[in-house]
């Protein structure tokens, strides 16, 4: 395959700028869920791994009256903020405001290079604020990948997870994906 004919550089204003921003969000892969390490478990999932569970789940998932690129493109970045400001959990004691602001100052900075970070931006802010139904679909497929995890974890026994899967069929009820989480068949 070839980029013969493609001008990559367009994204960017200044090539450093992409560079710095593609090596900044590679930190997502090592970057560990937090809820996962504060339970001790011992090889906890990285953000990135989640963002591509949250992905797969939208792929095979998305029903046809939604946007499925949309939701792709909401489960990769929702939580690129994270490698700036962290994964925080409600253990952390930090308030939903706050958490907000720090998550909305990091993805500023983090996309002020990008030539198209105002259409970036919009679908991450849509998704924080569940605007659309892509976006509270895709806020669905999150909770729903955070419990499937937990299912796994509980399955290795690996830690105490109950608490974290219980969240996430509270945050699934209602969307018809709650059998997932309670080992059911539909």
């Amino acid at each position: 395959m070839t980029t013969e004919g493609f001008n990559l550089r367009w994204h960017y204003k200044l090539p450093m700028d992409l560079h710095s921003l593609l090596d900044e969000a590679l930190k997502l892969k090592r970057l560990k869920r937090s809820g996962w390490v504060q339970r001790g478990l011992l090889d906890p999932e990285s953000v990135a791994a989640h963002s591509w569970g949250v992905a797969w789940l939208a792929v095979i998932l998305c029903p046809p009256q939604l946007d499925r690129l949309k939701v792709l493109e909401m489960a990769i970045i929702h939580d690129l903020a994270e490698v700036r400001v962290g994964d925080i959990t409600p253990r952390d004691g930090v308030s939903s405001e706050r958490k907000q602001k720090l998550e909305r100052e990091a993805i500023d900075e983090l996309l002020s290079g990008l030539a198209d970070a105002p259409a970036v931006l919009s679908l991450w802010e849509e998704f924080e604020l569940g605007e659309s139904a892509e976006a509270r679909f895709t806020r669905v497929l999150d909770k729903l990948d955070m419990g499937l995890q937990a299912l796994h974890y509980q399955v290795a026994e690996e830690g105490d997870v109950q608490g974290i899967l219980d969240s996430a069929l509270k945050s699934v009820s209602g969307s018809g994906f709650e059998y997932l989480l309670e080992g059911e068949e539909e």
